[in-house]
């Protein structure tokens, strides 16, 4: 597996400069042809057109991620993301699979009237897809490119916190997302807006994973797609 193992901190001064420089190292992980080195869970439909990852909506399948075979650390990632306006999607990164049955505490950013977090108790099944989540959401909450678990904690900060963050999103436009995980230290830009800037030590190291969310029964929603271009990343 790619898992990048410990390395020494870049900023340190006893490390020559050139030295610091080749640590970044950028990494094809979607060859802009076909699937080669992705796995699908789920069951969702993935497919490449014209050098971009489609996913499609379809009736009967649950949360589904389309996710590296290799696994990654520390990275910098870059990508266009253009979804349709009834769908919900996400960059998964650090992600894994449960070997059994979990349950976790989630908050899925919504407050109850006396102003508290509406948290719940959620159980998750073996083998379920699970991890950071780089939100991508296309209504006007203005949640897009906040940080949330998927499948366990659910939001890790309070979406939407700035006016800023949440007004960066353009509707029905391709979106520019960069998102730089760094030991603890999670952070991510929506067309150069600063909107999460976390630390949290949980997960490691995992998949990096792009999300077709299910539709459940809402005919609606058949066939409007997510894509994802220009991929580029870079293992720290």
């Amino acid at each position: 597996m790619a898992c990048q193992g410990p390395k020494k901190d870049a900023s340190d001064q006893s490390m020559p400069p050139e030295t610091a420089a080749t640590l970044a190292q950028e990494k094809v992980i979607f060859n802009g042809k076909d699937l080669q080195g992705w796995k699908n869970y789920g069951g969702g439909k993935f497919f490449v057109e014209d050098d971009v990852i489609i996913g499609e909506a379809a009736m009967g399948f649950p949360n589904s991620f389309l996710a590296t075979e290799d696994m990654y650390q520390d990275f910098e990632m870059e990508v266009d993301v253009l979804i349709d306006p009834l769908l919900n999607s996400g960059i998964q990164i650090r992600s894994n699979t449960y070997p059994q049955e979990t349950k976790t505490m989630r908050w899925g950013g919504r407050f109850k009237d006396d102003g508290t977090k509406d948290i719940i108790e959620r159980t998750w099944e073996a083998g379920r897809f699970w991890g950071y989540q780089v939100e991508i959401d296309p209504n006007e909450n203005g949640w897009s490119a906040a940080l949330y678990e998927e499948g366990g904690r659910g939001f890790l900060h309070s979406p939407g916190e700035t006016e800023e963050a949440s007004g960066a999103f353009k509707r029905s436009e391709w979106n520019h997302f960069r998102i730089k995980a760094e030991g603890d230290h999670f952070q991510t830009w929506l067309n150069g807006v600063l909107v999460a800037d976390v630390h949290d030590d949980f997960t490691k190291t995992g998949y990096i994973g792009l999300q077709l969310h299910g539709i459940g029964k809402n005919e609606e929603k058949i066939g409007q797609k997510v894509r994802w271009k220009n991929i580029k990343f870079t293992v720290l």
